[in-house]
């Protein structure tokens, strides 16, 4: 059990720096060649959009996984794969609370803004700089963690 717990929390993290690196590299840098009014509708519906079910188990699993394989005993883990694995859980976790304290905020003024009419331009000068400073955080240390967990599986 323990083995299957790591393997998952490796699958995990691993899944979701991969979405974070291609949101990095090549979606914000694709949208960032977009009116101020196409930038606005597009960021809109990814937002809305990405929040699905299986995104979901993938980020809370991020966290979820490698603290069920800290917490379950593992016969032969040694003290090294211990600080690994907690490591990226920590890793795991200030990528939570960025991306909760940050970019969600973010999200939820981007789609109210809607309601409120606001000036595409506005709009977009009050979000892009400032998700994407958060975004490269958060994408950072879910890298780390996943280099942390992997780390910690093939000790």
């Amino acid at each position: 059990m323990p083995s299957l717990l790591l393997a998952l929390a490796v699958g995990c993290a691993g899944l979701y720096a991969g979405f974070m690196l291609i949101f990095a590299t090549g979606i914000m840098p694709a949208l960032a060649r977009l009116t101020d009014a196409e930038f606005v509708t597009v960021m809109r519906r990814i937002n809305a959009y990405v929040p699905r079910p299986l995104f979901l188990a993938v980020f809370l699993g991020t966290v979820a996984f490698p603290l069920a394989a800290f917490l379950v005993p593992a016969e032969g883990r040694t003290g090294t794969q211990k600080w690994l694995l907690l490591a990226g859980l920590v890793c795991a976790a200030l990528n939570h609370a960025v991306t909760i304290g940050g970019n969600i905020p973010l999200n939820t003024a981007l789609a109210a803004s809607e309601a409120m009419g606001g000036e595409p331009a506005a709009v977009r000068a009050g979000f892009e700089r400032r998700w994407n400073a958060f975004h490269r955080v958060r994408t950072g240390l879910i890298t780390l963690g996943f280099g942390f967990l992997t780390a910690a599986a093939v000790l």
